[in-house]
């Protein structure tokens, strides 16, 4: 059965709302037909987070409630799953697959997305509502976010996330004025940002959690670098999988979306072997 997996495939942290969060999430955007199959081997393999968002141009998340129900049905507790979704601005969806009335307020808009996550993954709360991206106008987007503390103090989200927020200052300003501070920062993480020093730096002061994506697609060079080749013969595994131990010993928590059983495996299995301070040290300066 799913529930006697061990929790040990997939450490976890509390937040600083109390909200349990795995080191490694699955990603689920993408996946299309395959979603649903996808989510469940991957929870029967061992994770315990799941990322999606209620944005039909990218995810389907009814399937990956569907995909999710089967391994409720084969033990899984809900309490023993980080499930994760967005709302997606109006500018970021496919205007014929509208989730939420785009005519609607933004406080509508944010309430309607999240009733529309609920039904689709088929649960009554999620453990994290994510602003899928900073909204062009602050007084917009202070209206979202008060719209989701509103869903926070109603028990309908755990703890609140930002999603694609590039500049320190902005997330400074939104941390100043939110009566719910974010828990959650979900990036890109490429060298073209900078591999969010500043970003990483602010989230590290205020006890906010740092996820990242796109981490293999951006870091191709890094993964084929001889620093990860040689500790990879070192510790017998994969260039991946050393980034990724680095990535998690350094308080970032990667998605990954792949869709290979043999990955997922070698995903969870991070876990089983540790880089010393000098091996973090060599592959830091490769960022």
């Amino acid at each position: 059965m799913i529930g006697t997996i061990a929790a040990a495939l997939n450490p976890s942290v509390i937040s600083a709302y109390g909200v349990r969060m795995p080191r490694i999430i699955y990603g689920t955007a993408w996946k299309k037909h395959r979603t649903a199959a996808l989510v469940e081997q991957a929870v029967t393999l061992g994770f315990r987070g799941i990322d999606t968002a209620c944005q039909p141009k990218h995810y389907d998340e009814a399937a990956v409630g569907a995909g999710l129900a089967s391994c409720f049905n084969a033990g899984l507790a809900r309490a023993d799953l980080y499930l994760q979704s967005k709302f997606t601005p109006a500018d970021g969806q496919d205007p014929a697959r509208m989730p939420y009335d785009p005519k609607a307020s933004l406080a509508s808009q944010v309430e309607q997305s999240l009733q529309t996550s609920l039904r689709n993954l088929r649960t009554g709360y999620l453990d994290c509502l994510v602003l899928h991206s900073p909204l062009a106008k602050e007084r917009q987007l202070m209206d979202v976010w008060r719209a989701m503390e509103a869903i926070f103090e109603a028990g309908g989200a755990k703890q609140l996330g930002i999603s694609n927020c590039y500049a320190r200052e902005k997330l400074e300003r939104l941390y100043r004025k939110a009566r719910v501070k974010p828990a959650v920062v979900q990036n890109r993480f490429y060298v073209e940002t900078g591999y969010d020093r500043e970003i990483r730096g602010f989230c590290r002061q205020h006890q906010i959690l740092y996820q990242s994506f796109w981490t293999l697609t951006a870091n191709a060079g890094v993964l084929a670098h001889d620093t990860l080749r040689a500790l990879a013969a070192k510790y017998e595994r994969t260039p991946v999988q050393v980034f990724f131990r680095y990535l998690t010993q350094s308080d970032i928590f990667p998605l990954t979306g792949t869709t290979a059983e043999a990955h997922m495996r070698d995903d969870l299995a991070i876990f089983e072997f540790e880089l010393t301070r000098s091996e973090c040290d060599a592959v830091a300066t490769l960022l």
